[in-house]
């Protein structure tokens, strides 16, 4: 089948951003003198926002107020720094001109920062999409559908026609959760069997794949 509207995650499927998430991380645990995290670290505790992945990488034992704070200085500096390692992977800008080109709504729906997504949108896909929705205050973030739902809103889609493509057991749980067929790319931040286990019914290997199945076309 072909699809009428095409919801996209951010980090891990459209775009490896996971050298300047580290480079963030690192730079804020420097500033206090605790101990830096591997890429494979980090690329383990993405997926759930911008807080989580600040937490996850402190050492532990740390107080609420010291996490809020410290996220917020995290994401001062990689809002100032988010596009100086991370690249779109492979085939995937040309996908997205490709799908609106044939008349399909296209949307990012990711949990970091709303204006950090629409910023990456621009600068790595200037005009490619519909709608791009981060993580805003009040609503809650993936794998809850409400960001989904907005962005079906913005575009002025419905969920029927609609698919959701990511690289995550959380984007596995967004589609589940929002009612939409999901495509599970295999090229992100978590491996094949992980995708499996949380219950991947489609998984994608390429950018030409991906196509076919949005398209429908061989």
């Amino acid at each position: 089948m072909s699809y009428q509207t095409a919801l996209f995650d951010l980090d891990g499927t459209l775009l490896d951003t996971i050298e300047d998430l580290k480079d963030a991380v690192n730079h804020e645990l420097a500033e206090e003198g605790d101990p830096p995290r591997s890429l494979e670290e980090i690329t383990r505790f993405v997926g759930n926002g911008l807080r989580n992945l600040m937490l996850r990488s402190l050492p532990d034992g740390r107080s609420e107020e010291e996490i809020d704070r410290r996220t917020a200085s995290m994401k001062a500096y990689y809002s100032a720094h988010s596009r100086v390692k991370t690249r779109p992977y492979p085939g995937m800008a040309k996908l997205l001109r490709e799908l609106r080109a044939a008349g399909v709504a296209v949307a990012v729906v990711s949990n970091k920062a709303d204006s950090v997504v629409k910023d990456l949108c621009e600068g790595y896909f200037p005009g490619g999409v519909d709608a791009a929705v981060g993580e805003i205050a009040g609503l809650p973030r993936k794998p809850a559908p409400d960001t989904v739902e907005l962005a079906l809103r913005q575009m002025g889609r419905g969920k029927e026609g609609a698919v959701y493509i990511g690289d995550s057991e959380v984007d596995v749980a967004t589609a589940r959760n929002a009612g939409l067929p999901c495509l599970s790319v295999t090229w992100g931040f978590r491996p094949r069997s992980v995708l499996e286990e949380a219950g991947a019914a489609v998984l994608i290997d390429t950018a030409a794949e991906l196509r076919q199945a949005i398209l429908g076309e061989d």
